[in-house]
């Protein structure tokens, strides 16, 4: 009887079909759990980038504010000091909220490409105080929302004499906010800061400059 024989590494190589498959499809599964954790991190960069980018630029702008106000205080007609125009304290010359838009284009688009017809043009220097207001407020909110749409702007007074007609008095502190809405990653509840006047529902973050003339 003949018996035929096959080589050892025949037969070694007969025993672990299939081997190669599993460890193909466990280093699939390690490779994309990785994957997901990188995209993960990726996600949580984007988010934190783009935080630090509206934080960074809001600062500028409230920086470029408080020159603003500044360069175009005055002596005040009723006490000792420097004040600005009480129209600065008027809410309605930021954020394009005495403007209005004929497209449905962002307010940059809509206002910043060129001086509206209803804000004064201060640039030669040649306007009263009043009017140094509406284009500070202009200006200011232009250079707000090209760094951010959703980035608005505020200007109050912590008056120290509510007796007289100025509506911050010499000596009392501005307080210069610029606030932006924000979103939650990762279902995590932000921690809100009531300064900035954000809710559960709106959260917002903000930049508060305090400066005193």
């Amino acid at each position: 009887m003949h018996i035929k024989q096959y080589p050892h590494s025949y037969v070694k190589s007969q025993r672990q079909l299939g081997v190669g498959m599993i460890e193909i499809l466990i280093t699939l599964f390690i490779l994309s759990i990785g994957l997901l954790g990188v995209a993960s991190l990726q996600f949580i960069s984007a988010f934190s980038n783009a935080d630090a980018m509206s934080r960074s630029q809001a600062v500028m702008v409230a920086q470029q504010f408080s020159e603003r106000l500044r360069a175009n205080a005055t002596m005040s007609s009723v006490s000792n000091g420097l004040v600005v125009d009480n129209t600065y304290f008027d809410s309605t010359i930021y954020n394009f909220n005495n403007l209005t838009c004929a497209s449905s284009a962002r307010d940059y688009q809509c206002f910043c490409q060129s001086l509206p017809a209803d804000i004064p043009d201060c640039r030669s220097g040649e306007c009263s105080g009043a009017e140094f207001a509406i284009y500070d407020g202009y200006e200011v909110s232009c250079a707000a929302a090209a760094t951010n749409p959703g980035t608005e702007v505020a200007l109050s007074c912590e008056d120290n004499d509510t007796t007289d007609t100025d509506s911050c008095s010499p000596g009392s502190r501005h307080e210069i906010l610029l606030s932006w809405p924000v979103e939650s990653w990762q279902n995590q509840n932000r921690i809100l800061n009531s300064a900035c006047g954000g809710s559960s529902t709106d959260p917002k973050d903000c930049v508060i400059l305090e400066l005193t003339l």
